[in-house]
């Protein structure tokens, strides 16, 4: 939706984020007895191996696993606590080298044998899946808190930070370590613009994201300063870890870093209580493949998460899911990436009443009585740019009545329909022709320069990504643009002066 040095840290407050996700790896904690977990030697990454590679991997004797292999132990891990033998592997591919060429490759799982619509791929029992119920142990708790100021994301973050303290004696050390590997990226090997630099953030300029992302940073932010709550709330499950108050021990950048990664791989299941509504599930996402136009779902089925898959797979293939139906602006910030594909993307157009018309009220009911709110969000779909804006001419006709006789004529009337005259018309189409472009001029760049950089392939990943994103936003922009002034040359005489609007709605 990776872990933190003592150096990283520091710098993770000064505004880096390239250290590792979960927590710093010097902890403040007081010693104590406790006995070690011990992992299973590491000797493959095939989740249901064939008989000849059975042979070749005998179970090993139980080692306590050198720090370079025990981010390989995690499907060791996995078959020990219990994993049903599936039929999936776990592959690795290459990513950019960006970070002084030490960037891990990707883990994905794939096809471990040629799959058919219909066919379970893996089952991930409950014991192995981290929920509230499984960190707080108490529904009621869990209802409290969420319903109060923290989120299901915060408190599983705060609860594997804690746990990443804890090292090789945390049960979810290997998992821990598998999350610290992908660091939050996304299939692209992006992490969510949350974790951008400031200059980086600049790619997304003229997008509504990049408010977005101020909005959300200021959210973890506050759910931070309530971390504190959960500590007290919930003393007996914090009993068990002999360190600082949440935010004595973290730093609200090394949280950030957390919460970002919790959010890039957490799953949202349903039928399920709200104590296991969000869960993060070993062999689910980061390690699934996310596309809009995918009907597979990870599912609760009694003790265990499943995968059933929607199409066929070749051996090998990267295994899809459904990430939801999600904006491809929801996507990058929560994942950090682009779908193409996306049947879900939308860009939206608020427009509003003026409220200091006199006549606000009465235009305000007209706008209810057909469904709108004086506030209203039209939402711009690919492919129906031009119904989107006649939806939206009616309402931006309110705001040129003027006559109170004929307000009152249109509350005692039926529908939503305004006396239209050539200029009026004129009017509503210019506004929202100059709204147009004044929106596609706040982008640095034109559709066709992204087109360009877009082909000469060379971009770094998150200026692709941003590109990608606001080539998108564009595209639907122009439509929208290219209807309007197929409105215009449709009127009786597209020459008409437009009518004076001293009150016409705002659109932003």
């Amino acid at each position: 939706m990776a872990s933190v040095s003592p150096a990283a840290a520091a710098a993770a407050v000064s505004g880096s984020h390239h250290g590792r996700l979960l927590l710093p790896s010097s902890p403040r904690r007081l010693p104590r007895p406790r006995p070690r977990l011990r992992l299973a030697a590491c000797h493959a990454d095939t989740l249901l191996p064939s008989s000849s590679s059975e042979a070749r991997a005998p179970s090993a004797p139980a080692v306590e696993p050198s720090s370079e292999s025990a981010t390989d132990c995690f499907v060791d891990w996995l078959r020990a606590r219990g994993l049903p033998p599936g039929k999936v592997d776990i592959r690795e591919r290459p990513v950019p080298c960006l970070r002084d060429g030490k960037d891990l490759p990707l883990r994905y799982v794939a096809a471990g044998v040629d799959l058919q619509a219909g066919d379970v791929a893996f089952e991930v029992p409950m014991s192995l899946v981290v929920t509230l119920e499984r960190v707080l142990g108490d529904e009621s708790i869990a209802e409290l808190l969420t319903n109060n100021k923290l989120s299901e994301l915060a408190c599983l973050a705060l609860y594997l930070m804690y746990e990443k303290k804890q090292g090789k004696d945390s049960f979810w050390y290997p998992y821990i370590k598998e999350l610290d590997r992908h660091r939050g990226r996304g299939q692209l090997a992006v992490e969510s613009p949350l974790l951008w630099t400031e200059s980086e953030l600049d790619y997304l300029t003229g997008s509504p994201l990049k408010d977005e992302v101020v909005a959300r940073d200021e959210a973890i932010r506050r759910e931070y300063n309530e971390l504190d709550t959960l500590w007290f709330m919930a003393g007996s499950l914090f009993q068990q870890y002999p360190f600082d108050i949440p935010t004595e021990a973290f730093p609200f950048e090394i949280f950030k870093q957390a919460f970002v990664a919790v959010q890039s791989c957490v799953v949202h299941l349903q039928k399920v209580s709200l104590a296991r509504r969000f869960a993060l599930v070993p062999l689910g996402p980061p390690l699934l493949t996310y596309k809009s136009n995918c009907k597979a779902m990870l599912t609760a089925d009694g003790d265990s998460v499943r995968l059933v898959v929607d199409r066929p797979y070749k051996a090998g293939e990267p295994i899809i899911i459904w990430c939801g139906p999600q904006t491809n602006s929801r996507l990058v910030l929560n994942y950090g990436f682009v779908d193409e594909d996306n049947p879900f993307d939308r860009i939206a157009i608020e427009a509003s009443l003026n409220t200091e018309d006199r006549q606000y009220q009465e235009k305000r009911m007209v706008a209810q009585r057909n469904g709108k709110l004086a506030i209203q969000n039209f939402n711009v779909y690919v492919g129906k740019e031009k119904q989107t804006v006649a939806e939206m001419l009616p309402y931006l006709r309110l705001g040129y009545i003027s006559d109170p006789d004929e307000m009152q004529s249109i509350l005692s009337s039926e529908g939503d329909t305004c006396p239209l005259s050539p200029c009026t018309e004129r009017a509503v189409l210019d506004q929202l022709v100059g709204y147009l472009e004044s929106r596609l001029a706040g982008y640095p760049t034109t559709l066709d320069e992204d087109e360009a950089m877009l082909a000469d392939g060379s971009l770094e990943p998150k200026k692709e990504v941003a590109t990608r994103l606001v080539r998108l936003e564009k595209k639907m922009l122009h439509a929208c643009l290219q209807a309007t002034n197929e409105f215009i040359n449709d009127l009786p005489d597209h020459t008409v002066s437009p009518c004076p609007a001293p009150y016409a709605p705002e659109l932003k």
